[in-house]
Order: C-alpha cells, then sequence, then structure tokens
C-alpha cells in the first residue's frame, strides 16, 4: 500500500502548525515547528500571498489528510461516504476518521503518534473483540473491545504510550482499562469530541466546486 515515508515534520512546516506526526517528540524543544516555524524548500523563508479561497481550501483539506495519514483517494472515498449519510456533511467526515481503528489505538494511548499506532495494527499486535485486526482503516463500533494482544504488553513503547494516557486522559468517547491494555467506544464521537484546530466546511466547500 502506497504511504508517505519522507520527513514528517516538513508536514507541519507546510501547514505552520504541530500536527503531532512524532509522539513526543512534537512535546520538546526539537520540534520542528519551535526551531524553523516557516514552510520548507528554499523559498520558505520569503513571504508570500495571502491565502485565500481556493488555496485556503486545499491547505485545509491537506492538513486533515496528514492528521490522519490518509492519501487522497482514500480520503475523497471518506468525503463521498460522509456525503451519502444523515447529518452535516463535514462533521460525518471527521466522524468517520476518528473511529479508524488506528486512531482509536493512539486516542486510547496504546500509541505515541497515529503512525506508530497504524504500524501496531499492521503488524498483528491489536484485537477487536478478541479478532486480530491488521487493517489500520477498520471502522470501530459502539461497544467494540479493542485491545493488545498478551504477547505485546511487555514491549517498552506501548507500555510507555499507555502510562502517558493514564496521565493525559483519553477522550469522553473512548473507555480505557490501563491494567488489562484494553479501551472500549461506548458511544460515537461527536464534532464537540474532537479538539483539533479543523475547518471541515471548507473541505466541504473544496470538493463541492
Amino acid at each position: 500500500m502506497a504511504r508517505y515515508t519522507g520527513p514528517v515534520c516538513r508536514l507541519c512546516r507546510r501547514e505552520r502548525m504541530k500536527l503531532f506526526l512524532k509522539g513526543d517528540r512534537c512535546f520538546k524543544e526539537k520540534c520542528a515547528i519551535e526551531r524553523r516555524g516557516y514552510p520548507p524548500g528554499q523559498h520558505g523563508q520569503r513571504r508570500g500571498r495571502r491565502t485565500m479561497g481556493y488555496g485556503l481550501q486545499l491547505r485545509e483539506k491537506q492538513k486533515v489528510r496528514r492528521i490522519y495519514g490518509v492519501l487522497e483517494k482514500q480520503f475523497r472515498k471518506y468525503f463521498a461516504e460522509a456525503d451519502r449519510r444523515k447529518g452535516i456533511t463535514g462533521e460525518n467526515l471527521l466522524v468517520l476518521l476518528e473511529q479508524r481503528l488506528d486512531n482509536v489505538v493512539y486516542s486510547l494511548g496504546f500509541a505515541s503518534s497515529r503512525a506508530q499506532a497504524r504500524q501496531l495494527v499492521r503488524h498483528g499486535h491489536v484485537r477487536v473483540d478478541g479478532r486480530k485486526v491488521t487493517i489500520p482503516s477498520f471502522q470501530c463500533r459502539v461497544s467494540q473491545v479493542v485491545q493488545i494482544k498478551d504477547g505485546s504488553r511487555k514491549n517498552e513503547f506501548i507500555r510507555a504510550s499507555v502510562e502517558t494516557a493514564r496521565g493525559r486522559g483519553v477522550p469522553d468517547w473512548l473507555e480505557l482499562d490501563a491494567e488489562s491494555y484494553s479501551g472500549k467506544m461506548h458511544r460515537q464521537p461527536t464534532r464537540e469530541d474532537i479538539k483539533l484546530p479543523i475547518q471541515e466546511q471548507l473541505i466541504v466547500e473544496l470538493y463541492s466546486r
């Protein structure tokens, strides 16, 4: 499957904001935004024109894609599904992205970043209702239990992530049982639960052109 393999700090710099793509590093002084808060490339430090209209919509779409680690074709499919559902299309889109298995694993604190969570899922470390699921885009449903398999609970990265999650807490729509390395989605997420700085209406406008 195609995926971005370049330096992720460039993505944050391009969007001029922290996308928290590199786990704990994003909270330290080594964060690229803290050191070089301008876009990458030889023209990054030049003062460019103010982004408006299509450019603003495009940047918002790219930002959301990069936060959740979704490629363009897959993102379009999510938008089409969100548009078919009842309710507000932009909110439906964000809910679909939040319910991805890799995002749930990250939100429960089993990984320090969504990229690491995606790797855990791909390598078979995650169980959903007791069954191995290796598809990061798997849509989690209410009352499903997501847990780390027994043999992986001694992994130092997973243990460190769970300890961090205990301190910071998990989203209200999830329940974490840190002792058993498991969590449950007890309700569907709403727009109010998604604290990311996203203007989803700009994405709707972009795809409605």
